[in-house]
């Protein structure tokens, strides 16, 4: 099995009105966790590292590991380079072998957000890779991100076509009101706004800060043209409640492959949530394994 890009996948999903869930992954372990899942729905599913998970492991160790457990559980295995800042850095990883990618310019004014994407589309369609870009900005954190509710701002409709027109991308991250992080109060997402943007942009839309958004507004959100669902938060949190719980019930554990394992399983609890709330589940080879 192969290393895919979300092209095709992501493309389908959004034809048929379901999504592909991304789940970030941070080692070993939550790469495990996330594809036995996807093995047992046979479900897509996408591998995201922020740069921190690229720094923590590195990209050629990523890979290999990505690329052994997709011959091993015979899947199509998508690794994700998921908000990516600069040109550079996406590209020397795309050199080694990634093959999905965001170029988070988010944070740049609207021209200079265009000029960074359209380059790294240019660079990125000639290796086979994909193309997620960002237009709005998500407030809350993620990784080195942390961005406050003075500097989140939401997509607009009327510049998303021409970003899209302008950049080539393959999908475009929307902000709509979700944000990175848990929530302290359910998040007020404009519907309207996705209604608009859907019916502007006919390429996948993405849906950034997924973790705790209620299950009836990520069904909402993906019949408006959401066709993929990042979840960082949640597993994090599902996977070091679960070992913490361990050490209370066995002080004196020493064997991470217990304790791990323990973290793992309530991990891939979230997974097939997602799985089953985002409809991806028994549609592993939808998008072709390209």
């Amino acid at each position: 099995m192969a290393i895919i890009s979300t092209k095709y996948l992501l493309a389908q999903a959004r034809k048929q009105g379901w999504a592909v869930p991304a789940f970030n992954i941070h080692n070993a372990e939550t790469i495990q966790a996330v594809l036995e899942a996807c093995r047992e729905r046979q479900s897509p599913a996408i591998l995201a590292g922020t740069p921190g998970t690229f720094r923590h492991i590195g990209c050629q160790e990523m890979l290999a590991l990505a690329a052994t457990y997709a011959t091993r559980y015979q899947l199509p295995v998508i690794l994700h380079l998921d908000h990516h800042e600069t040109f550079e850095d996406i590209a020397g990883k795309v050199d080694v072998g990634v093959r999905s990618a965001m170029i988070d310019g988010s944070h740049l004014p609207f021209e200079q957000n265009i000029q960074l994407a359209a380059r790294v589309v240019a660079y990125c369609h000639q290796r086979d890779c994909s193309v997620e870009a960002e237009l709005g900005r998500l407030g809350g954190i993620e990784d080195d991100q942390d961005v406050d509710e003075a500097q989140a701002f939401l997509t607009d409709p009327a510049q998303a076509l021409s970003f899209v027109e302008r950049t080539g991308i393959d999908s475009l991250a929307v902000a709509i009101g979700t944000a990175h992080g848990m929530y302290a109060q359910r998040p007020n997402i404009d519907f309207a706004r996705l209604q608009e943007i859907g019916a502007r942009v006919a390429i996948p839309l993405v849906l950034h800060g997924g973790s705790g958004v209620p299950d009836n507004d990520v069904r909402q959100a993906i019949g408006l043209g959401i066709a993929k669902v990042n979840v960082g938060t949640e597993l994090k949190i599902a996977f070091a409640d679960a070992v913490k719980r361990y050490f209370a019930a066995h002080p004196d554990a020493s064997d991470p492959r217990y304790y791990m394992r323990e973290g793992m399983d309530a991990m891939k609890r979230v997974i097939h949530e997602k799985i089953t709330l985002c409809g991806a589940e028994g549609r592993l080879n939808a998008g072709g394994e390209r």
